[in-house]
């Protein structure tokens, strides 16, 4: 279910430029892979996560979220969204790792289809806007 309304996604999205997408698929044919391209397209820079590593859109791929705000924090460059595509059940879990971040994103957002009350509020108490069940990329093409 939608938590944000819509001034608040779209001021989300347009102060944005950095994109971390939690389960980014190098399969062409995958929802995640088609969203990050589009989100890619319209100027954002995406960085992916992906166990195994290797690079998905001429990005360089992460294998967890902690290396990628390591090497991020290294280059001086902030997460403004994360953008997960994992199953309902792992949504706590990536939660607790987004709060050990140091530096926290500015927004998580959650793919349509997917939602967790806990993981919801674990973020949501730490003051970070959180949207649940909504696709970024359908979400960006109707409120520009």
């Amino acid at each position: 279910m939608p938590i944000l309304n819509d001034t608040q996604k779209a001021q989300i999205l347009a102060q944005s430029k950095v994109i971390v997408i939690i389960g980014l698929s190098p399969d062409p044919t995958k929802p995640s892979y088609k969203v990050a391209a589009y989100l890619q397209e319209q100027g954002y820079n995406i960085i992916p996560i992906y166990p195994k590593g290797g690079e998905i859109l001429g990005q360089e791929v992460f294998p967890t979220l902690q290396e990628c705000a390591l090497a991020l924090r290294a280059q001086n460059i902030s997460i403004d969204i994360i953008n997960i595509f994992r199953k309902s059940e792992a949504l706590p879990q990536i939660a607790q790792e987004i709060l050990e971040l140091e530096l926290k994103p500015r927004c998580i957002w959650v793919q349509l289809g997917l939602q967790n009350t806990a993981a919801n509020t674990m973020l949501t108490q730490a003051g970070i806007a959180y949207e649940e069940g909504s696709c970024i990329k359908l979400e960006h093409q109707r409120l520009r």
